[in-house]
């Protein structure tokens, strides 16, 4: 089955347009691991994408300098535009990145990313991306006349991260590239690619797209960001995607089921399976019983708390959103690990919405559980909200949705209230809209 899902994916679509961006030549000389100075000039270590950022927003490593850092920030507000024609239009190259991170070549470094099956650990790269995100939209937005930025660049929307490859080696290098492909008023969408090195020849791991938004030097209101110039009709089409992303998601949202009751079809669906859980020696409502190979959904959940400490802050002094999708991923992939007795592969990453900051100090509770699942494959739902020690309230920060594959088939999850029932329906949305992607990444290929 892996190898139909490796089939589905298409990141050899956005590869080839980014080839047709840079020169067809250079990009086929950075895929095989050589990268001309005149373009971007030589990879950044990916260790060195953090300290950047903190040069480029003028934060201190250390913790007891926050205050003071954020009063410095305030002066640079007056240097933000008023208007977005105020600033000067950038090329998508002029964003574009190389990042390397040399497991194969720095075993210490290896070790942080390494996990019990001697493979990468994907919570790390997600931290990476997010990092690598914010960096790409600073390049985008750099001010030659100033130092530091007076622009707070912070993740949003993880829009769509699709895996065609089943084990990452934590022993061979990995290149990350990535460029701004789309621009609107205060907000960005990134498009990042992952490669890793095998045989002098570095292959198609992941493709991941970001929407990042730009916010004042402190964090408190949107900020004017430079338009896109489009110099090809690959860019027209890579912008012109946005657009319809941007579009989508909208759509979505819309029609979440907190706003919208399910359709005829899925209300029939639902129905369906309450009847099958109907004792038929019993005529009542009340007495539940479970079809054969099924798992009631309530059974599945897992649930973990943390205490954010400084040391998981980002440069703002908010915590890493990347630290919160690793924490997120960890517990998901418990989750399925927990409910189908094997080890899960990783399929796809959909639909992070950053909805609130987490603050330092904050106690992080996380919430997963099994919502779908089809044939061999499970969709897990993590939910994340926050209160402050000392008080009662709890505030929804994040919902995670992740697609695992297994190699057998798994249980059917049934849902046993109306509220599980949504959470199902929803689940199910998000399975079939990735797997849609992926047909048409097959087809796109085929």
């Amino acid at each position: 089955m892996w190898r139909v899902a490796t089939r589905f994916c298409g990141l050899n679509k956005g590869r080839a347009n980014l080839g047709k961006i840079l020169g067809q030549e250079t990009f086929n000389n950075r895929t095989k691991g050589t990268f001309p100075m005149k373009e971007a000039g030589s990879p950044i270590p990916m260790t060195d994408v953090r300290n950047k950022l903190r040069d480029i927003v003028g934060i201190s490593t250390h913790w007891s300098d926050h205050v003071k850092t954020m009063e410095e920030r305030k002066l640079l507000h007056s240097l933000l535009p008023k208007n977005q024609k105020d600033l000067p239009p950038k090329r998508m190259k002029d964003s574009y990145l190389e990042v390397i991170l040399p497991l194969g070549t720095q075993p210490l470094l290896r070790e942080k990313y390494l996990t019990v099956f001697n493979s990468v650990r994907f919570g790390r790269i997600l931290e990476d991306l997010d990092s690598l995100g914010v960096l790409i939209c600073y390049t985008h937005t750099k001010m030659d006349s100033v130092q530091m930025s007076p622009f707070s660049i912070v993740t949003a929307l993880v829009d769509k991260i699709d895996l065609c490859k089943k084990v990452i080696s934590p022993e061979c290098d990995i290149k990350f590239t990535g460029h701004v492909s789309w621009v609107g008023k205060t907000s960005m969408e990134v498009k990042m690619h992952m490669c890793q090195l095998h045989d002098t020849v570095y292959h198609p791991v992941l493709d991941a797209t970001f929407v990042m938004v730009a916010r004042d030097s402190e964090n408190k209101g949107p900020a004017f960001i430079n338009p896109l110039i489009l110099e090809s009709p690959e860019e027209e089409e890579l912008f012109k995607q946005g657009e319809l992303n941007k579009g989508k998601r909208i759509v979505s949202s819309t029609a979440s089921l907190l706003k919208m009751a399910p359709t005829t079809e899925e209300r029939n669906a639902v129905h369906d399976m309450f009847l099958n859980t109907l004792d038929p020696r019993s005529i009542s409502f009340q007495s539940r019983i479970l079809p054969p190979d099924s798992v009631w959904m309530e059974d599945t959940k897992l649930k973990s708390l943390h205490i954010c400490h400084p040391e998981e802050r980002n440069i703002f002094n908010r915590i890493f959103g990347g630290f919160l999708m690793r924490k997120a991923f960890e517990l998901g992939w418990a989750t399925a690990c927990n409910f189908v007795g094997t080890r899960p592969f990783l399929v796809a990453v959909d639909d992070i919405m950053f909805q609130s900051p987490v603050e330092i100090g904050s106690l992080l509770f996380l919430s997963s559980q099994v919502c779908f699942t089809e044939k061999n494959h499970i969709q897990v739902r993590v939910h994340s909200e926050v209160s402050f020690p000392g008080s009662k309230e709890h505030k929804t920060t994040n919902v995670f949705h992740f697609t695992f594959f297994v190699e057998k088939d798994v249980p059917l999850v049934i849902p046993k209230t109306y509220g599980d029932s949504m959470l199902y329906l929803d689940g199910q949305r998000h399975f079939m809209s990735t797997m849609h992607q992926k047909t048409v990444g097959k087809n796109i290929i085929q």
